[in-house]
């Protein structure tokens, strides 16, 4: 079969991962809502994150436009091909409806979940993780949708208009969809650091004021920032994390398919990625059938249970890889299959790396637990040493997937096809995205499931199974987390490339020496960014989550009746407060994405762009996986004590575990995960405005 024809694979697999998703959402309506009051507190939550995506959409457009004029001002100067600025809004209109998508099906599931966790674990799991799939299914569909109209188009555009100069017809196609990876990398910034602000803020305010101070459970209805904390679950943790992975996902395959061309590979270098996400897609959807669970609340089973699926998954992705790249790149380049293969194996140790560093079932986790019984200050000593230390095996995987692909690829006598092979271990990596997805979407899920069953007082028996599901969502979600900067590191190695790429198109020789001083400015810019980049985004949750506790203790004060429960707090207030604050503290940190690598390559030149480039990659990379895993570790070591260990809810370990779980909450939801958007987005700048910069650059 010709590469051209199994191209057609990708909107076959498109279609199949919308119309299960479709499926999916039809079988979760028809579950058991539970209670009039659960249906009730799933409506709040539910006005509650659709009164803040309108509000962010509304800001959203109004970046979109102005980018899209400037967009459209060089490519009438022919800075750009003229469908850049289009490709750039359908970037961004996917990856921001993946995370709509997403959101509402989970404001719709929380209350599903509560009912059915009455019932049995498996039955609360079945719920909370179709919803997940959901959102893993839908961000594939999309992004395979997108990829397909958009190759489609421009091979017929092509066939009948002139190519631009210095092109072949293939070049011409992946450099134009290159470009609308900067449309989703900016909306996915946007979602990742708003409702990153806005979750924490709200969760911070919440645990701060009502369990240290009020001393009331968790997700108590008296708590006036409940409702705004179970809101933020969802438009940080669902829709932020889809448009976040949505962009990861398009851009590993653009990225790859950029460097086919490089390679020389041609439409087969195109074919290849595109398939094997289709393939993936395939592999997901089978993969959701093993998710089962027998009824014990145990980390471990659950763990077991989600592993199944996604194991089942990767081991399809191995064996039919294998068929395609040989059928399409020929037996002399069978190599890239052992890229694939470094990708998939990297994807997988990376997350028992992290399950390892953050599970209570662990020794890392319980050894912050046990911290606590000294106070909050040895909690947060605890916690940085767990996360710094969990850097280095993910560190040492990526490097070694890195090595493995480049040579395995043919590297050693062809760079560019051992480019290739670093782009698509990348791919592999994120083929099954459709179920590693779900198994970290599903997370926020069961922890609104909690928050409704409090807020309802229901039986105690089933916030134990939802305190069960959310425990190990915190697990699952530290190692999606994991996985996409994984994937992101491979695929900005990728992006640099195609920077350079694109940059000696246009003319430019480019000294990449370490003794280029550019370089080494670069470099140090590069390295500081994330630093730079995460304490403004840490700062904002910390102003946000004040103005939280400020309202929180002025309701607790005034409202009299609160906490004998004859007196309703003003939810609505603390949403408002958070949606306020996350709108206007989002701006600076997105921006900044945008501004450097333009400002960069302008006064400092093209070479010290690629330092830029390379410097944040690395240390964002590390950054981010210390961040994320720290934040993990501490919450469930929260967790472990409110089982009933080293005094349980309620005792001095148990605050001091609370504040532990405040300070990792930014870490792990808010500037974390922006990390792996900022240093794509910053890739994607470069390539789409790599003609501004070389034309009006100081460095000539």
């Amino acid at each position: 079969m010709k590469g051209f024809d199994l191209l057609l694979l990708a909107p076959v697999g498109s279609i199949l991962a919308l119309s299960f998703a479709f499926y999916l959402v039809l079988w979760l309506l028809k579950q058991d809502e539970g209670t009039d009051k659960m249906k009730e507190i799933a409506l709040a939550v539910r006005i509650g994150a659709q009164a803040y995506l309108k509000r962010q959409y509304i800001g959203v457009t109004l970046f979109f436009a102005v980018v899209f004029f400037i967009l459209l001002g060089m490519a009438f100067k022919n800075y750009l091909v003229i469908f850049v600025p289009f490709a750039f809004l359908t970037g961004g209109f996917f990856s921001g409806l993946s995370g709509f998508i997403g959101m509402t099906v989970a404001t719709k599931s929380s209350n599903r979940t509560a009912a059915a966790a009455t019932k049995s674990l498996n039955s609360g799991l079945r719920v909370a993780f179709s919803s997940g799939a959901v959102m893993g299914l839908t961000v594939v569909g999309l992004g395979l949708l997108d990829l397909s109209v958009w190759y489609y188009f421009l091979n017929w555009y092509y066939s009948c208009h002139a190519i631009p100069a210095g092109m072949d017809k293939i070049a011409a196609i992946t450099s134009t969809m290159l470009c609308f990876g900067m449309g989703a990398s900016s909306q996915a910034l946007f979602a990742r650091v708003g409702g990153g602000i806005f979750t924490k803020a709200a969760d911070v305010g919440a645990d701060l004021v009502g369990k240290v101070e009020a001393g009331i459970p968790e997700d108590d209805p008296r708590n006036p920032a409940v409702i705004a904390d179970n809101v933020g679950d969802n438009v940080g943790d669902v829709a932020g994390m889809g448009a976040d992975l949505y962009e990861s996902y398009v851009g590993s395959i653009v990225a790859t398919s950029a460097l086919g061309v490089a390679a020389g590979l041609g439409l087969s270098g195109v074919t290849v990625p595109m398939v094997m996400a289709a393939v993936g897609v395939i592999a997901s959807i089978i993969g959701t059938f093993f998710v089962k669970s027998r009824e014990e609340a145990s980390q471990k089973v659950l763990l077991a249970a989600l592993r199944k699926g996604v194991f089942a998954s990767s081991f399809i992705v191995a064996i039919v890889s294998y068929f395609l790249i040989r059928a399409t790149l020929g037996v002399e380049n069978i190599g890239i299959y052992w890229s694939v293969l470094a990708g998939l194996l990297a994807g997988v140790l990376i997350g028992n790396v992290t399950e390892y560093y953050t599970s209570s079932g662990f020794k890392p986790t319980r050894f912050i637990a046990e911290q606590a019984l000294t106070g909050p200050a040895t909690v947060i000593i605890g916690g940085l040493a767990v996360g710094m230390m969990s850097t280095a095996l993910p560190v040492l995987i990526v490097g070694a997937a890195i090595l493995a692909s480049y040579f395995l690829s043919g590297g050693a006598t062809n760079p560019n096809l051992g480019l290739y092979g670093i782009s698509i271990s990348a791919v592999g990596m994120l083929s099954t995205l459709g179920i590693t997805l779900a198994t970290d979407a599903y997370g926020p899920v069961a922890d609104n499931a909690g928050g409704n069953a409090e807020m309802a007082h229901l039986p105690p028996e089933v916030r134990k199974r939802t305190d069960a599901l959310d425990s190990l969502g915190n697990t699952t979600a530290a190692t999606g987390k994991g996985f996409a900067i994984g994937s992101a590191a491979l695929t900005a190695l990728a992006l640099i490339a195609a920077y350079r790429d694109q940059v000696l198109l246009l003319g430019k020789e480019m000294s990449l020496s370490l003794m280029n001083p550019n370089i080494l400015v670069g470099l140090f810019i590069g390295a500081m960014l994330p630093f730079f980049f995460c304490s403004m985004t840490m700062r904002a949750v910390g102003r946000a989550a004040g103005k939280i506790v400020v309202e929180v203790r002025r309701q607790f004060k005034e409202i009299i009746g609160i906490m004998d429960g004859t007196a309703k707090p003003d939810y609505a207030r603390c949403v408002t407060i958070a949606t306020s604050a996350a709108q206007k503290e989002m701006i600076a940190p997105s921006l900044l994405a945008i501004a450097a690598p333009i400002l960069v390559g302008i006064f400092v030149g093209v070479e010290a762009e690629v330092g830029l480039l390379c410097g944040a990659t690395a240390s964002g990379f590390v950054l981010a996986i210390m961040m994320a895993n720290s934040g993990g570790a501490w919450d469930n070591a929260k967790k472990y004590i409110e089982e009933g260990n080293y005094g349980g809810k309620g005792s001095p370990a148990h605050k001091a575990g609370v504040v532990g779980d405040t300070v990792g909450d930014p870490f792990k939801d808010t500037s974390g995960p922006s990390l792996n958007i900022l240093i794509k987005l910053m890739s994607m700048v470069s390539i789409v405005f790599a003609s501004f910069i070389v034309s009006n650059s100081f460095f000539k």
